[in-house]
């Protein structure tokens, strides 16, 4: 009997789900730089294995940071060899957060992780994607954008440029960072350490995460304007850096929003968004790269 595949790839893990067993395994997050394809074929490979995946597949789903638009068949290809499939759905970890979230099609998704970007969907199934520009150019909000905002303040702090924080406690040598292959990922994982000092009260740190809480709210702003109509506006965040911070960050990003902006819990993850492009009519996500085994 042939298995289905769900795979949700971020900047921080790569996760796998066997179906229907849901059998899962986890493999390395996006890296960074020109070798990024071979990189995710590794991190594919281990998941699955981790999975104890064996046996034929039918359909491999797939919601990929870091999507290779250039040589996206090219990559599909590759993983239908890979997991020995007779269909490989390739598309943007965008849509697979969208998909999990809003099971109606309709409405807004923000998904903020190490990046951070956004989809709109509107009813006749037109869609609109925000920011998701990367960490030089865009992310606002993300985890990242507040490690590094977190990262500047204990080198401001440290150097008597700017005020004292609690930040600054930290044992970690930002400068170091320039040296890491996943300086992205590690810069990142600063960010709860931001959370938990505005959560002590640090004033350096609440005015980082309210700045992260406005650039959320900008882009949800933007994303509602793209929907036709004047009614109410799902709005779904999702990823990890809303399931590590929760109300912290949703309360400020709530009270700034507009009316038509209606924040409604997540129905599920970008995994669960994967499993539902491997199983089902994709419904309006016809944002796919579609490749099938020749018979």
């Amino acid at each position: 009997m042939k298995v289905n595949v769900a795979i949700d790839g971020g900047q921080s893990a790569l996760r796998l789900r066997v179906l229907p067993t849901g059998a899962t395994g986890v493999g390395p997050g996006y890296t960074h730089g020109p070798n990024a394809a071979d990189h995710m074929l590794k991190a594919i490979g281990t998941a699955a294995a981790a999975a104890n995946l064996s046996g034929p597949v039918g359909v491999a789903a797939l919601g990929l940071t870091g999507y290779p638009a250039d040589t996206a068949t090219e990559f599909a290809a590759q993983v239908l060899q890979l997991l020995e499939a007779d269909e490989v759905r390739l598309t943007q970890d965008m849509v697979t957060a969208h998909a999990g979230a809003l099971p109606d099609g309709y409405g807004v998704v923000v998904a903020a992780g190490t990046g951070l970007v956004c989809l709109a969907v509107d009813r006749d199934g037109s869609w609109h994607k925000l920011d998701g520009h990367g960490y030089l150019f865009g992310d606002a909000g993300s985890a990242f954008a507040i490690g590094r905002a977190g990262l500047r303040a204990v080198q401001k702090a440290r150097d008597g440029r700017g005020p004292v924080t609690k930040l600054a406690e930290t044992t970690l040598d930002p400068i170091a960072y320039y040296r890491s292959p996943t300086l992205v990922d590690d810069v990142a994982r600063f960010a709860p350490d931001v959370l938990r000092c505005a959560a002590e009260g640090d004033v350096v740190a609440l005015d980082i995460l309210a700045g992260a809480a406005a650039d959320i709210a900008e882009t949800i702003e933007a994303a509602v304007k793209k929907l036709a109509g004047t009614d109410l506006v799902p709005v779904a965040c999702v990823g990890g850096l809303f399931a590590g911070a929760g109300e912290q960050l949703l309360d400020p990003v709530r009270a700034v929003l507009s009316a038509r902006a209606h924040l409604v819990p997540a129905a599920g993850s970008s995994l669960d968004g994967a499993e539902r492009l491997a199983t089902a009519d994709p419904g309006p996500y016809t944002a796919l790269t579609v490749i099938q085994r020749k018979q």
